[in-house]
């Protein structure tokens, strides 16, 4: 039997048609990493660099940079309104379903990424370029915000309240409580370690198969709508540490399964496990509020402790 497709296919494209779609006027192939030396070693030929610290962070406020920055962004790569963009780059797409993120958060229309990353083209033994890439620069108008796909703080906080899907996305150390960082990396961020009671434990890792390219629908299936019985209707929530790795479940979820209703709480983590009076639960369940009332209170942090899952 045929297998069944993802929701939107087209939002993915392989390494062979970004290979035949290197010189095309009307894409522009961004590579968004966490490692930021990988690009200057070697990136696909005439791929743009877009990093997610420098490039898509406000430098003053936690914020992503404004309407205005995003459109300067845009035109100095060369990105019109018109261009498809095609993201790739390490750790199984992370930083690039976050780019893509960012890119959707301001309307942009024809985005793609490119499955399996770095890892991909590389298995496909497919040449990495060192020459210096630039573009003559184009115009672009950026939409508002779409505050469809993000969450913030007090969404959450209401979202918990009604007792809605919430996916946590770290790995099981941070979601317990025993670490409030990624496993080899430095501990840093957060004051308190634990999880958003009643969110559900699913590490972005499980979207991903070892070549680094996304799951097969059926697989996906399994995981979010039989063993998690997940409603594609249902509004959804992800977070992780500080919405990198939330961005590449929210991409799942919206694009390869089409969920209806999922928004990234790029806040995640860092704003969570340091906020002044929001409820944190810890241990290996979801935990969650038991009661509206208890719920209520948790809320607006009229508990003394938090909910202890």
């Amino acid at each position: 039997p045929a297998m069944p497709e993802y929701v939107h296919p087209e939002v993915l494209v392989s390494t062979e048609w970004v290979a035949e779609h290197l010189t095309d006027p009307t894409v522009r192939i961004v590579e968004s990493d966490e490692d930021r030396a990988l690009y200057v070693q070697g990136h696909i030929a005439g791929a743009v660099e877009i990093d997610w610290q420098t490039d898509l962070q406000d430098s003053i406020q936690r914020d992503y940079i404004d309407r205005a920055a995003f459109e300067k962004l845009c035109a100095e790569r060369g990105i019109s309104n018109d261009t498809t963009v095609v993201f790739y780059g390490d750790k199984n797409n992370w930083w690039a379903c976050y780019a893509f993120w960012v890119f959707k958060l301001y309307g942009h229309d024809k985005c793609r990424i490119m499955n399996g990353g770095r890892k991909r083209w590389d298995l496909d033994g497919r040449p990495w370029s060192t020459e210096r890439v630039s573009y003559a620069p184009a115009s672009y108008t950026a939409k508002e915000q779409d505050a469809s796909i993000r969450a913030l703080r007090d969404d959450v906080l209401k979202h918990v309240k009604a007792g809605r899907p919430l996916l946590d996305v770290r790995s099981p150390e941070e979601y317990r409580g025993e670490r409030t960082h990624m496993p080899d990396y430095p501990n840093e961020g957060a004051v308190r370690g634990g999880h958003i009671p009643g969110a559900l434990n699913v590490p972005w890792p499980m979207n991903c198969n070892e070549d680094g390219t996304f799951k097969a629908v059926r697989d996906l299936e399994k995981l979010y709508l039989k063993e998690l019985k997940m409603k594609r209707r249902s509004p959804t929530i992800a977070y992780c540490r500080i919405g990198e790795r939330s961005s590449l479940t929210w991409f799942v979820l919206t694009y390869l399964l089409g969920f209806a209703n999922v928004r990234n709480y790029d806040g995640s983590w860092l704003e969570w496990g340091n906020a002044v009076r929001v409820p944190i639960a810890k241990g290996a369940e979801p935990g969650g509020v038991e009661s509206p009332a208890r719920a209520a209170a948790a809320a607006t942090g009229d508990l003394d402790q938090p909910t202890h899952g």
